[in-house]
């Protein structure tokens, strides 16, 4: 009788134990499970940062490998939208209607019915903030006709102003495993839209949007939080990770950085504010060196062969350069996608327009016909820095270790060192259409307006022919001229504005030339 209890007492134990360890592993695997699927999502990683002034690469961990841009596509949207504004197309307060199109896009959108209007003004704080899917399909749709359309004009316009490595698919930043581009080409794209459009930069900082009876958050945390952070982007889908494009100040230093790939908002957000923290009292502190970003024109689009074979666009694909030391042998996938979407944009001929719209060289006249090679992107060498001179009593800051173009050093003057061998931003100059004839000249009377000096006075010329085409008004009847000054062993040219018999009028020049992107200084001859 004692022997049969303990015996059912034991099994009863070893019952239990056994169901103890059943419940354990469990346990266990799915932890593991949980693990490991949280261990599969790990979009690739890239960044930059890019010294606003001196144009210099500060920092980059692939920043040419291939990325998915999520929703910082909308800057290239809103980059299309400013310049429709600029062209006088669209006002603040003109309606835009609201498509079936539009309205059937996934989240985050407002969430509009069909046949609503939203205002120009109102759809451009619902893109910073909310980032609306919705909201810009209207965009696209108001100005290109259609989201395709509208698609090739973004990737157009990113040919225009360098970004090589840049394709769009949709105006919103929604999956598309065509859609891609790199940091690099990013940071160009903050540039480019913080040079061009200053006046509508203001938007980036918009922090909440009142609209409908909602209040809507911008997505970008970091405003108000890190020091200096005045903009720009933040994106997400779960192919491209956590992605941020960021402008930083403090003083007259100057930074646009770009994290992709991020695993989460808060590593990324921390990610992004450790670059800006380290890098931004590094940055260059003097007078802006580096060239405004500006489209290059065409004047003649490229026509291609009316068929092209695909023996022809396996000859261009080849002749895209891709950067395969930037892509890791765990993303030979996305390679393979981008370089099929080459394959493929060139045997379509409205892709074929959008090519054609790179920055390649062509004389003003020239047709190039019946030449499927001339459609590839040209890469464009990296553009010399220019030194501006040094305005007096320029504030001290720290130095960076310069190892290209020209350098400020003590005492205000300049030392040239060789040009660079390594990839710089694509940043392209070109001449406006009105360009300005300059002349060189050692003596000018009254005060005169410098805006830099260089070591090439063709580079001199092209500031003066840039400033004058952003501020033909201001500076009408006001002299363009070069002068030629040594400086130790080095040669430079000064590019100036004069023509000025009084101190005040060119202090007024000087800082409406300011307000439109240039540094710049008044002295009397």
């Amino acid at each position: 009788m004692v022997v049969s209890e303990f015996r059912r007492r034991l099994s009863s134990v070893i019952a239990c134990v056994a169901l103890a360890a059943v419940a354990l592993t469990a346990m266990t695997d799915t932890a593991e499970a949980r693990k490991r699927k949280r261990g599969s999502y790990s979009p690739p990683y890239a960044s930059i940062v890019v010294d606003m002034n001196s144009g210099r690469t500060l920092q980059g961990v692939n920043p040419d490998a291939p990325r998915f841009p999520a929703s910082v596509t909308k800057v290239m949207t809103l980059y299309m939208l400013f310049e429709q504004m600029e062209r006088g197309k669209f006002r603040p307060d003109t309606p835009l209607r609201v498509s079936a199109e539009a309205a059937r896009q996934a989240p985050s959108k407002i969430g509009f019915d069909v046949g609503e209007t939203i205002e120009v003004e109102d759809a451009i704080k619902a893109l910073v903030t909310k980032s609306a899917n919705d909201v810009a399909v209207v965009v696209a749709e108001a100005i290109g006709g259609d989201q395709d359309t509208f698609a090739e004009m973004m990737t157009a316009k990113a040919r225009a102003i360098g970004m090589s490595r840049t394709t769009f698919k949709n105006a919103s930043g929604l999956p598309n495993a065509q859609q891609v581009t790199t940091a690099r080409d990013l940071a160009t794209l903050g540039r480019a839209i913080h040079d061009k459009y200053p006046k509508y930069w203001r938007y980036f900082q918009t922090r909440n949007f009142e609209y409908a009876g909602r209040n809507y958050r911008n997505h970008n945390k970091l405003l108000g939080r890190v020091d200096g952070v005045d903009g720009i982007k933040t994106g997400y889908t779960r192919a491209s990770g956590f992605n941020l494009l960021t402008s930083a100040r403090d003083g007259n230093r100057h930074l646009m950085a770009v994290v992709l790939g991020g695993r989460s908002g808060r590593i990324r957000d921390a990610q992004m504010a450790s670059l800006v923290e380290n890098h931004l009292p590094r940055a260059y502190a003097g007078l802006r060196t580096a060239p405004m970003v500006a489209e290059a024109k065409i004047d003649e689009p490229i026509r291609t062969a009316a068929i092209v074979t695909d023996n022809q666009a396996a000859k261009v694909v080849a002749k895209i350069e891709q950067p395969k030391s930037d892509v890791k042998a765990a993303e030979p996938k996305l390679a393979e996608t981008i370089k099929s979407a080459d394959a493929e944009r060139l045997r379509t001929a409205e892709v074929r327009r959008a090519i054609a719209a790179a920055p390649l060289q062509v004389a003003p006249t020239k047709t190039v016909a019946s030449t499927i090679v001339a459609a590839a992107p040209v890469r464009q060498p990296a553009a010399p820095i220019v030194a501006f001179a040094a305005a007096p009593q320029q504030p001290a800051g720290p130095q960076l270790r310069w190892t290209t173009g020209a350098k400020p050093v003590a005492g205000g003057k300049a030392e040239v060192s060789k040009a660079a061998t390594g990839r710089q931003a694509a940043t392209t100059t070109v001449a406006q259409a009105d360009p300005v004839t300059t002349a060189t000249t050692s003596a000018r009377s009254g005060y005169v307006i410098q805006l830099g000096a260089s070591d090439d006075e063709k580079k001199a010329r092209t500031i003066l022919d840039n400033a004058k085409s952003r501020n033909k008004t201001t500076l009408a009847d006001a002299s363009a001229f070069t002068e030629k000054v040594q400086k130790g062993d080095a040669t430079l040219f000064r590019a100036r504005f004069g023509g000025f018999d009084d101190n005040k009028d060119a202090n007024a020049a000087c800082g409406a030339l300011k307000k439109t992107g240039f540094s710049c200084f008044v002295q009397r001859i």
